[in-house]
C-alpha cells in the first residue's frame, strides 16, 4: 500500500458503521473494508432524549473492536460522527467524555446540515454520474432515523433544501404505537408524510419538473444496487420498476421478502416505511428515475478529510451550493438582488485587501459572504427590528454545508450590522454560545461589513469601481462616481468608527469622480 489509511466511524440512528480507506493522490480515495453493527439508539434518544446505560456499553464494546480492526489495519487517522441520534442525547457531552474515557476514540456530533452535506459530497466522490444526473431537475433525497432532507437541483445548481422530520424510525415508532399492520403501511405513512411534503412543494416545487431522484438511505439502495447489479448504471431504476417492486413486496410476507433480500427480517419493517416514503415522493415531485448510489456518511467523512489533505479534486464546486442555499433564502424572504450583490462587492473588497490585517481564513470569507446576501432578510418580517428578525430566520434556516456555529456566527454578524454590539463576558443571550474564538471572528467580520453598509448607505449602488489599502493607520477607501455622496461620507463615522475599534486603523473614503 501506498497511501494513508484512514477510518471512518458512523454512530447513526439504528446502526454503527466502521470503514477502512486507503487515501492518495495518485488513487484517490479506495474501500478497503466496511462493518457494520446494527444497534437502535434512535428510537431511545428521539421519545426520551437519553441514552440507556445497556445501550452505553454496547456502544462503548461496539468501538473497542472498531479500534482493534483500525489497529490492524496500521489506521494512521481516523474521524467517528454521531448524527441525529447523538445529536437528541440531553447528556451527550457526559456520555461522549465516557465513551472516549474507556475507548480512546473521541466523537464529534454533526449538525443536520453537516450530515447532509457530507452525504452529498459523497455522492460526488463515488460516482462520475453524479455530474449528469444533477444537470437536469434532479431532488436529492436523504433519508435519515430522525428526518429526511431534500434537496433540489438545477442545471448543476442546487436551488433549495429543506429537512422535514419524517424519519424512517420516527415513522415506525409510530406505526407500532398505533398496533398498524404492515397491509395498512403504505396507506398510513402516506398519510403520515404527504401533509409535510405538500407543504415543501407548495414552497419549492410550484411549477418546477424533477426529473430525477436520488436516494440515500440505508434500506431501499442495497435492494435497487441488487436488483440492477448487471446494469451500467449500477442502481439506476425508472419510476414503474420501482413501483412494480413496491406493489410485489407488498403481497409477501415479512420472512420471505427477508430471505429474497437477504436481510434481517427486524429490517423489513424499515424497508416497506423507506419504500413508502420514497414513493410519495416520487408522486409529489412526478419524477421518472431514481438513483441509488449505495453510499453512506462513511464515504463523506473520507471524502472531507481526503479535500482537507489535497489528496482529491471534484470537478464539482460545493461552495457554490452553500451561497446559492443562501441567495434563495434571500429570495424567499423578498431581499434586494442588486444591494446585497454590491454589499457581497464591497466587504469581499475590504476582506481581502486587509488579509494581513484581520489574518481570517477562506471559511471566514465564505461565512462573510452569505451574511451580506442574508444582511437584510429580516426585513420580510420588520423593518424596525431587522436585525432580531434576521437573526432569527437565520437561525431557523437550514443553510446546507454550514455547521451550527458557523450559522451562529453568520447570524450575529447579522445582527450586529444593525444592533449595538455586545461585548464579551457580558449576559447576552445571542453570544453567549460562542467560544472566546468564535466572538471574535464575529467582531471582525461585522466590522468589515459595517464599513461595506455604510459605503451604500443609501442603497443606491453609487461606487462602480472601489480600491482599498492600507497607508499610515488608515483603510484608504478610494472610489470612483460622479453620484452625490455627501450622504454616504456624512453617515460613514458613525460605521466607520467600530472598525476602527476592532483593528486599530481608521477607514476613509477618497471620492475620485468619474469622467
Amino acid at each position: 500500500m501506498t497511501g494513508e489509511l484512514f477510518a471512518a466511524i458512523d454512530v447513526g440512528s439504528y446502526e454503527m458503521a466502521l470503514k477502512i480507506f486507503e487515501l492518495s493522490a495518485r488513487y484517490g480515495v479506495r474501500e478497503l473494508d466496511h462493518v457494520r453493527h446494527r444497534m437502535d439508539i434512535g428510537s431511545e434518544t428521539y421519545a426520551t432524549g437519553t441514552i440507556s446505560n445497556r445501550h452505553v456499553d454496547e456502544m462503548i464494546r461496539i468501538l473497542c473492536d472498531f479500534k482493534k480492526i483500525m489497529k490492524g489495519y496500521g489506521v494512521t487517522h481516523y474521524q467517528a460522527y454521531g448524527t441525529s441520534a447523538v445529536r437528541e442525547t440531553k447528556d451527550i457531552e457526559i456520555v461522549k467524555a465516557l465513551i472516549e474515557q474507556r475507548t480512546g476514540i473521541h466523537i464529534d456530533v454533526l449538525s443536520n446540515s453537516e450530515q447532509r452535506f457530507l452525504d452529498y459530497k459523497s455522492i460526488a466522490l463515488k460516482h462520475e454520474f453524479f455530474q449528469e444526473i444533477i444537470s437536469k431537475p434532479t431532488a436529492i433525497v436523504d433519508i435519515g432515523g430522525g428526518s429526511i432532507q431534500i434537496s433540489l437541483f438545477e442545471k448543476d445548481t442546487l436551488v433549495a433544501t429543506q429537512n422535514l422530520r419524517t424519519g424512517v424510525l420516527r415513522i415506525h415508532a409510530t406505526m407500532e404505537e398505533v398496533h398498524a399492520p404492515r397491509l395498512k403501511y403504505v396507506e398510513l405513512v402516506s398519510e403520515l408524510v404527504n401533509s409535510q411534503l405538500s407543504v415543501f412543494s407548495k414552497l419549492h416545487l410550484k411549477d418546477k419538473s424533477i426529473e430525477n431522484i436520488i436516494i440515500i438511505d440505508d434500506y431501499v439502495s442495497p435492494v435497487i444496487q441488487k436488483y440492477k447489479k448487471d446494469s451500467e448504471r449500477l442502481g439506476y431504476v425508472t419510476r414503474e420498476e420501482y413501483l412494480r417492486f413496491m406493489e410485489q413486496a407488498g403481497n409477501i410476507s415479512d420472512i420471505d421478502v427477508a430471505k429474497r433480500l437477504d436481510m434481517p427480517e427486524e429490517n423489513v419493517p424499515l424497508l416497506y416505511v423507506s419504500g413508502v416514503l420514497i414513493k410519495c415522493i416520487l408522486d409529489v415531485t412526478s419524477a421518472t428515475n431514481i438513483w441509488a448510489p449505495g453510499i453512506t456518511l462513511c464515504d463523506g467523512i473520507a471524502y472531507e478529510y481526503a479535500d482537507r489533505k489535497n489528496l482529491i479534486k471534484s470537478p464539482h464546486d460545493f461552495e457554490k451550493d452553500i451561497v446559492a442555499c443562501a441567495q434563495n433564502i434571500s429570495k424567499r424572504f423578498m431581499g434586494s438582488k442588486s444591494r446585497r450583490e454590491t454589499l457581497q462587492r464591497l466587504a469581499l473588497t475590504i476582506f481581502d485587501n486587509t488579509r494581513e490585517l484581520h489574518g481570517l481564513t477562506k471559511r471566514d470569507r465564505l461565512l462573510l459572504q452569505i451574511a451580506t446576501i442574508l444582511h437584510d432578510c429580516g426585513k420580510y418580517i420588520s423593518v424596525v427590528n431587522l436585525g432580531d428578525c434576521s437573526y432569527n430566520i437565520i437561525m431557523s434556516t437550514e443553510i446546507i454545508g454550514l455547521s451550527h456555529i458557523e450559522r451562529l456566527i453568520v447570524a450575529n454578524v447579522v445582527r450586529y450590522n444593525h444592533e449595538q454590539f455586545d461585548h464579551y463576558g457580558s449576559s447576552s443571550f445571542y453570544i453567549k454560545d460562542l467560544s472566546k474564538e468564535e466572538y471574535l471572528r464575529v467582531t471582525k467580520l461585522t466590522a468589515i461589513l459595517r464599513v461595506a453598509n455604510g459605503l451604500d448607505r443609501t442603497h443606491k449602488q453609487k461606487f462602480k469601481d472601489v480600491k482599498v489599502y492600507i497607508k499610515d493607520r488608515e483603510l484608504i477607501i478610494n472610489v470612483d462616481t460622479r453620484a452625490d455622496i455627501t450622504l454616504e461620507k456624512g453617515l460613514f463615522t458613525n460605521r466607520a468608527s467600530f472598525f476602527e475599534q476592532v483593528y486599530g486603523i481608521k477607514p476613509v473614503i477618497r471620492q475620485k469622480k468619474m469622467l
